[in-house]
């Protein structure tokens, strides 16, 4: 005698898991933007500590500072990321045919620059000043903007790449560069000395956000 069968319960559409993503990282952000906007003190602490300790390094070793300033001002920089995603718009257009895709690219990422502009106004937090600086860097500290940009390029290109049904070596590959240049382009701001270790995180923290609800709006909208 068989017993009946127990239908699983039906997963979430794509959409909505998305989208809470996006909510609990904006959460964190929110959270992380009122301890720096309240200048919390031991969150003060910690960025004094790890930024004099990273400084101090940085200055012994010319040859690794020189390393990370070609990384974060070329490889790595916002406007290295905005050419890759043109890179990528020309493709979706010419190539896939896909005009939504690539206007919902565009936009996504015209308004994470325009948020990340409008935070560092709001806050104004200034930034790590050195006696024997080893860069330096302009508008305020928080977010960081290449800790920002990269996170949401990487999040979008490699949500694309899945979409589009990507091979195993090719996603391998892509999420390792991916992985490799946020983390990177992160921890070159801390030890070039322009940026606190919570101006980075707040960055990782706000570019995953938009990514993700821009990825829910277009699972939305275009399924």
């Amino acid at each position: 005698m068989h017993s009946p069968s127990v239908d699983s319960p039906p997963r979430p559409p794509r959409h909505d898991r998305a989208v809470r993503a996006g909510t609990v990282l904006a959460l964190c952000s929110v959270l992380l933007l009122a301890l720096v906007a309240a200048e919390w003190k031991p969150l003060l602490s910690f960025d004094g500590d790890v930024s004099r300790t990273t400084h101090r390094w940085a200055v012994d070793e010319p040859g690794l500072t020189r390393a990370c300033r070609i990384l974060t001002d070329w490889v790595w920089d916002p406007n290295t990321m905005r050419i890759l995603c043109g890179v990528v718009v020309v493709w979706l257009v010419w190539r896939a045919r896909a005009r939504w895709t690539a206007l919902w690219l565009v936009v996504t990422v015209a308004l994470g620059t325009a948020l990340q502009q409008a935070m560092k106004a709001a806050v104004g937090r200034d930034r790590p000043v050195w006696p024997d600086p080893v860069d330096s860097a302009h508008y305020a500290a928080f977010p960081s903007g290449h800790a920002m940009t990269a996170t949401l390029v990487c999040g979008l290109l490699l949500w694309l790449l899945h979409r589009g049904g990507a091979g195993r070596a090719l996603w391998r590959t892509a999420v390792t560069v991916a992985v490799v240049s946020v983390v990177g382009v992160g921890l070159t701001r801390v030890w070039l000395g322009v940026h606190w270790p919570t101006d980075v995180l707040g960055g990782w923290l706000l570019g995953a956000a938009v990514a993700a609800l821009a990825v829910a709006a277009h699972q939305r909208l275009r399924p």
